[in-house]
C-alpha cells in the first residue's frame, strides 16, 4: 500500500471549514482505492500569527519541506492590515513559495456543463472554455530588489518595487508551459507587456527562442491589457497562456470568474522536484467564516490536483471530481452558485452529498 505524508495548512477564515470538508472526502477515497493518506496540521497566515506572532513558522515550512504535497486553505484578514508588510498572513504565503522554490504555478478553468448558467458571461461565449494559466510564481515584481520607500528632497514620500527576471527564470517558467500544451491543444499565448518594458521584451524573447525549440507548439503573443479584454470578448480561443508573477496573478482572477464563481477554481504550485502546493484560487472570505456558507469545490478540486500530480493517484483523483460533477449535475449548489432553480446547501452538507456520491 503507497502511503503519502499530506501537510494540511487551514489558514484564516473560511479555511478551516473547507479543510475539514476535503480532508474526509481524502479520507473516504483512499480507502477506496487503497493508499493511506497521513495528514499533518500546521499553521500560516493569520492562525500562525495569533499563536507564534510569525506569518511563517519555521516549523511549518519544515513539515512541509519533508511532506509529499501541501494542501492549503486560504489566508489572510482585514484585521491583519496595519501590521507591517514582513508580518502579515500573505507575507508567510510569499515565504512559502520562496521556500519551497514553488517557482510554477497552475491555475485550470473549465466549464462545468452543469454551470454554464452561473456565469455572467452569455452561454454561447463560455461554452468551449477549456484554459490553463501558467503563471511565474517567485520572481517579478513581488520579489524584485530594490524595493521601499524613501523620503524625498522637499517633503513627501517616494515608494518603489522592482520587476525584474533573468533569462533563466523565463527558460524554467516557458518548458512547464510549452510541456503542458504538448498534452492538450499545442497552443500557448505568452501575455507581457513588450511595447513599454524592458523586462517583457526580454520574457518575449526568450519564449520565442523557446518556440523555435518546439515548433510542434502554436505561439502567439498578446499585451497583457489586450488579453484581459479577450478573456471575456473570446476566452474560448485560449488553451495554454503564460505570464509572469503580477500579470498571472491579475488574469488568473478575471479568467477564474468565467465559471460564475472563484469559489470552484483550483491551483497548483511546483518547483523542480520538491512538494508542490495546492490550493484554491480564493481568498479566505473572513465575512463568512464559521457561517457554513462557503463553497468547498475548489478546495476539493485542489485535492483532486494534488492526488494527480503529486501522488500520481489518477484514479482517485477521477472519481474525485467526477462525485463534484454529479452532485453538481443534480442541482445542488452554495449560496454563490445559487438560482431559483437549484437547491442550497451549506460547506458543510455540500461535502456530505460529494462523499455520498463517491460511495454510490
Amino acid at each position: 500500500m503507497n502511503k503519502y505524508k499530506i501537510v494540511l495548512l487551514p489558514g484564516d477564515g473560511i479555511g478551516p471549514e473547507i479543510t475539514k470538508v476535503t480532508k474526509i472526502l481524502l479520507e473516504n477515497i483512499s480507502k477506496k482505492f487503497s493508499f493511506e493518506l497521513n495528514f499533518e496540521e500546521q499553521l500560516i497566515g493569520g492562525s500562525a500569527i495569533e499563536k507564534t506572532s510569525n506569518p511563517l513558522p519555521e516549523r511549518t515550512l519544515k513539515a512541509c519541506k519533508e511532506s509529499d504535497a501541501i494542501l492549503m486553505a486560504a489566508i489572510g484578514d482585514p484585521k491583519y492590515d496595519n501590521l507591517p508588510r514582513e508580518k502579515r498572513p500573505e507575507t508567510g504565503l510569499l515565504q512559502l513559495r520562496s521556500g519551497l522554490e514553488l517557482f510554477a504555478n497552475i491555475r485550470p478553468v473549465k466549464i462545468w456543463p452543469s454551470l454554464i448558467d452561473s456565469s455572467s458571461l452569455r452561454p454561447e461565449i463560455i461554452r468551449n472554455v477549456d484554459l490553463i494559466v501558467v503563471r511565474e510564481l517567485t520572481g517579478g515584481i513581488y520579489f524584485g530588489e530594490p524595493k521601499g520607500r524613501i523620503s524625498i528632497e522637499g517633503g513627501g514620500v517616494k515608494a518603489f518595487n522592482t520587476m525584474s527576471y533573468t533569462s533563466g527564470e523565463i527558460d524554467q517558467i516557458s518548458d512547464i508551459a510549452f510541456e503542458l500544451a504538448r498534452t492538450r491543444r499545442k497552443k500557448i499565448c505568452s501575455v507581457d507587456k513588450a511595447n513599454v518594458l524592458d523586462v517583457s521584451q526580454l520574457w518575449r524573447e526568450r519564449v520565442n527562442l523557446q518556440a523555435k525549440r518546439n515548433p510542434d507548439i502554436e505561439l502567439t503573443h498578446l499585451y497583457v491589457d489586450n488579453a484581459a479584454m479577450q478573456l471575456v470578448k473570446d476566452p474560448a480561443q485560449f488553451d495554454v497562456i503564460l505570464t509572469g508573477n503580477l500579470f498571472g496573478d491579475i488574469i488568473s482572477d478575471e479568467a477564474a470568474m468565467l465559471t460564475g464563481s472563484i469559489g470552484m477554481l483550483p491551483s497548483a504550485s511546483l518547483n523542480i522536484d520538491g512538494p508542490g502546493l495546492f490550493e484554491p484560487v480564493h481568498g479566505s472570505a473572513p465575512d463568512i467564516a464559521n457561517k457554513n456558507k462557503a463553497n468547498p469545490i475548489a478546495m476539493i478540486l485542489s485535492a483532486a490536483m494534488m492526488l494527480r500530480i503529486a501522488l500520481k493517484e489518477s484514479e482517485a483523483a477521477a472519481e474525485l471530481e467526477k462525485a463534484v460533477e454529479a452532485v453538481l449535475y443534480e442541482g445542488f449548489r452554495t449560496a454563490d452558485l445559487m438560482d431559483q432553480t437549484k437547491t442550497e446547501l451549506g460547506c458543510k452538507e455540500m461535502g456530505e452529498k460529494i462523499k455520498n456520491a463517491l460511495n454510490s
